[in-house]
């Protein structure tokens, strides 16, 4: 069976209710969605999906339990990321409910496609699905122009490991990939072990730590990759994040060029932001009016009236704030 994962939590219940929505909107009423639990902080999420029978809230506490210990194994192999989140928070691993997106592999579907929260589907995925015939891993983003955020350039170590021309067409962003359950087999993630703690560790990127394992985990087993951002003609790809300005929006649908977005990454937006537009703040931020529609594309009755004067997402600072925050930085 084929279906679609994610990541959340009571925190991104906005965003996950628009992704769930694009979801059926696109594939269908019955097509499967299971959301994969950031921590225990699931209880409106919970309520909110409880009349949608074609949702499921990943509930096997061993398997989640086994890719908790996978993650953990990983990460104490590197003390140098250890030290980097030392300076940030008293928790001894960082944000480390992203991993349990990795329960997928031991997930319901046996193909699946991943998509973060942030994110709204906008195209039929069945061709992805398709690609895994052939592919063991299927991406589509620009991922492999920024090696910054996937592992620590600054690594001696780095191209020891991996080609250049590795880093150059396999690396890909974490928010969306197609992959088979069983991806992984304990031999293998014991065998990455091994390899990092001879030194491998240091190559890992330690900010951004599920996107840095997965990678590693895919390009240390030597699966087979296909990007269709590398793949696809040029007339044919398309843009993903709404960092891109020029998508043009008609009928509820992005297009890049003519050329209709898979999906639209909300890359960068804080989970705030979209909470305080759903409860009615007249905050502008890109493509907000696409998001709007699907969150409430399920129940429109319930859709927000947003008030008061357009506010733009990264405006500066008012001058009362900015007092305001000097206030708190001297008490």
């Amino acid at each position: 069976m084929d279906g679609i994962c994610t990541l959340a939590n009571d925190h991104v219940l906005d965003q996950t209710i628009a992704l769930i929505n694009s979801i059926e909107a696109i594939m269908g009423p019955e097509f499967p969605v299971c959301i994969f639990p950031y921590d225990d902080c699931m209880e409106q999420l919970a309520a909110a999906i409880s009349d949608r029978p074609q949702v499921q809230i990943f509930a096997d506490q061993k398997a989640i339990d086994y890719w908790d210990e996978q993650a953990r194994r990983v990460w104490d192999t590197s003390p140098k990321a250890k030290q980097r989140w030392a300076e940030l928070t008293s928790d001894p691993y960082y944000r480390f409910g992203t991993h349990r997106r990795f329960g997928a592999f031991s997930g319901p579907f046996e193909r699946f496609i991943y998509m973060d929260a942030d994110t709204l589907l906008l195209s039929d995925v069945t061709p992805i699905f398709e690609r895994l015939e052939t592919y063991d891993w299927v991406v589509y983003d620009f991922q492999h122009t920024d090696l910054n955020h996937v592992y620590d350039h600054r690594s001696p170590a780095l191209r020891q490991v991996f080609s250049q021309q590795r880093l150059d067409q396999e690396i890909f962003c974490s928010g969306f990939y197609a992959a088979k359950r069983g991806t992984f087999n304990q031999g293998q993630l014991d065998q990455m072990i091994d390899q990092l703690r001879s030194g491998e560790s240091d190559i890992l990127y330690a900010m951004a730590p599920d996107q840095t394992v997965l990678n590693y985990w895919v390009m240390r087993s030597n699966l087979k990759i296909c990007n269709l951002a590398l793949e696809l003609p040029p007339e044919e790809v398309t843009g993903c994040c709404v960092t891109s300005p020029h998508f043009v929006v008609k009928d509820n649908l992005a297009y890049d060029q003519g050329t209709r977005l898979v999906y639209l990454h909300y890359i960068g937006l804080s989970s705030g932001l979209f909470r305080q537009v759903c409860a009615g703040e007249n905050i502008m931020f890109p493509y907000r009016n696409l998001f709007l529609h699907y969150r409430y594309w399920h129940a429109p009755h319930t859709a927000v009236s947003l008030t008061g004067p357009v506010q733009l997402h990264d405006a500066p600072p008012t001058m009362t704030q900015r007092f305001l925050r000097k206030i708190q930085l001297t008490r």
